[in-house]
Formats: C-alpha cells, structure tokens, sequence
C-alpha cells in the first residue's frame, strides 16, 4: 500500500472568476477536472489511497470523485473547519492515514502539472532514509518561490522564502509542490493550527539535524495558478507535451468533447479544448483555448490563449486574446479586448455597433 496526501483546500484567488463558483482542482484542464490527471499518474505509479484535504467549495469533491473506485484507488475527505495552512492541512488529513511511522507517504499540491516519476520520487525516499523528500525543479526566474539549495548529495542545505534582492538569490533550484514524508515526521506536526511547511516544518527539521533530501528533476513543470498557466497546461496536454492517463482523447491539436459542436468551417488549433455542449459557429478561429461546458463563441470570433466560462457567450466577430470569460458572461460582438482582461460571471460586455457593421459586410 502506498497512502497520499492531496492538497486541494486553497481558493485560487489568482484564477477568479474562474474560481467563483469552482474550487481550482475541479476546474476542467484538458477536458477533465485537473485532479483526474493527478489521480491518474499517482494510480500508475503504485499509489492506492488518497485523502483529499479540503477547505475551499470543500462540499464539491466527493460527489465528483466518489470513492474513487473508477480511478483505481480509495478516496476519502478531511475537511479545515479553517484553513490551517500546508503544514496543518497535511496533520489534519493524517487522520485517515493506515500506515505505519516509517512507510513514505506522498504529499502533491493540488495544482502542479508534472512529468515527475513519483513512483521513483518514493523508492528514492526509502532507499536514503532521509525525514522528508522533497521535488525540486530549476526556474529560469526564481523570485517568486521558495529557494531550496541542496549539497552534491541532495541533502538541502535551507529553505529560503521568495528572495527580495540578487544577493539572496543562491539557486534556480525551487520546491515543486510534491514531498514524500515518513510518516512519522508528519506526526510530528503540531495539530490544530495553523503552520507551513515551507517556512517552519522543513527549517525546524534541519535546525534539528534531521536529514531532508532533495531531487531536482528537469521534465515538465507548471503551477497552474495563473490564467495564462491555466491555459498552457490544458494545451500542453491536448498536444501531448506531457502525458496524463486520464486524457479523454488522442493527443493532437484540439480536443472536443461529447455533445460540442464545431461548424466545418470553424478552426481549432493550439491544443484547443471544446467542452460539452458547447458551439463554435462558422468563420470563428481558437488556438490553444478552453472552451467550458456549454459556452458559444459566434460567426468570425477569434479567441486566442483565453479561457471561456460555462454558458458564456462570445459575439460574432469579437477579438480576444488571453482574456478570461466568466461563466455566463455574454461578450456582445465587434469587441476587441486586449490581453489580460477579466470578464466577471454573469457580466455583460455590450457590442461595438461600428465592428457589428463590418462583421456584417463580410
């Protein structure tokens, strides 16, 4: 048996509006709720149960996910009456952890898209006896992460949180957002409040001596937290970029669900998701899009790296490129809306009367 911790509690602050109503984790990436790509890989690398530790829309998980049984694993759920943090949500979900103080238990980050082999990531862990494991990956930018330098061995060296100046930036070297834990040291972790891994568990291990090991790995790594990410990942899945057993099609340049209905004369291109339900009209061109259940982008629209909601609606010969449509948002037609933008759920963006006219004549 191998038992993993899946953390899955944050609010995606920086993905609103597509988090308004959907907790990050469910959102669908490349035609399924990212954590199906993440309980598929932790499947076919030996894991067999896994405990959801939720907060946020924590009420959404299981009916979706279930048991688990049709991903091949059992799933169960602790829920933070209030958020405790990395370290706290990892003590909390222990609880329902069965095995002993020194098997390995895998710790993912419920919005990392990874090619990590995580099965060698554990047989690593147990082989070299050290407290924790940590993945750790290069960044051609680090100033946004955690630091984590490490000797030739791999034994890390410190932990240094998202450095402010040149001078503190010692590494490209930066925590991946997946550990394995013995079991014993996660025990260890002060219930019933509020801690960070990050910045008091791991430095208290090696002010304490304890050995805390870490492998870079170079394969694909994203934080799908932004929108931009969001949209990159979902592609670089459709494409085949980096491989997932739960992909809901063959790889190629544009993935369209059941029940989508895309004219003829429409072009799909980029790794393109269409999703159930969904319609795009004839003359309208998307590249490497996420197109959400039941959305419809009108006649000529172009929609470049952007993310369209559930039932939102873009108008014949709108223009967007790496914009985000809430759900039920309706964008009228002959807009050209420059990157970056937000379209809140529900929200109405009226048409451009001169652009209508044009559409028109074509």
């Amino acid at each position: 048996m191998t038992e993993a911790i899946l953390l899955v509690g944050g609010q995606g602050s920086r993905l609103r509006p597509l988090t308004s109503h959907t907790p990050k984790p469910l959102l669908p990436v490349a035609g399924v709720p990212f954590l199906a790509h993440q309980l598929a890989r932790a499947a076919a690398a030996g894991v067999t149960r896994v405990v959801f530790a939720t907060s946020y829309l924590a009420e959404l998980f299981e009916p979706y996910f279930g048991d688990g049984a049709r991903f091949g694993l059992r799933l169960e759920y602790e829920t933070e009456a209030e958020p405790l943090g990395t370290g706290g949500a990892i003590r909390n979900a222990a609880r329902r952890l069965r095995c002993g103080p020194d098997e390995p238990v895998l710790v993912f980050n419920g919005d990392i898209l990874s090619g990590l082999d995580i099965a060698a990531l554990r047989e690593g862990h147990r082989a070299s006896g050290a407290a924790v494991t940590l993945h750790l990956t290069r960044v051609p930018d680090p100033r946004a992460f955690g630091l984590v330098p490490t000797d030739p061995d791999g034994r890390v060296l410190a932990f240094l949180e998202k450095p402010e100046s040149p001078e503190q930036i010692v590494t490209d070297q930066i925590n991946a957002g997946c550990y394995v834990f013995t079991r014993s040291v996660i025990d260890r972790i002060p219930a019933g409040r509020v801690v960070s891994v990050e910045r008091e568990t791991f430095p208290g291990l090696l002010a304490s001596g304890v050995p805390v090991r870490g492998v870079v790995d170079d394969t694909y790594w994203l934080d799908l937290g932004t929108p931009a990410a969001f949209v990159q990942g979902s592609a670089d899945l459709v494409r085949g970029i980096v491989h997932s057993p739960a992909l809901p099609g063959p790889a190629g340049e544009a993935l369209v669900l059941p029940g989508a209905r895309v004219h003829p004369r429409a072009a799909l291109c980029g790794g393109t998701v269409v999703g159930e339900g969904a319609e795009i009209a004839e003359g309208a061109v998307v590249e490497g899009s996420v197109v959400l259940p039941g959305a419809r982008i009108a006649a000529g629209a172009c929609v470049r790296r952007s993310v369209i909601g559930r039932q939102a609606v873009v108008g014949a010969g709108t223009r967007l490129d790496a914009v985000v449509v809430g759900d039920g948002a309706r964008v009228g037609a002959g807009n050209d809306l420059s990157a970056g933008l937000r379209i809140d759920c529900g929200a109405v963006v009226a048409a451009r009367v001169k652009s209508v006219r044009h559409v028109e004549k074509r």
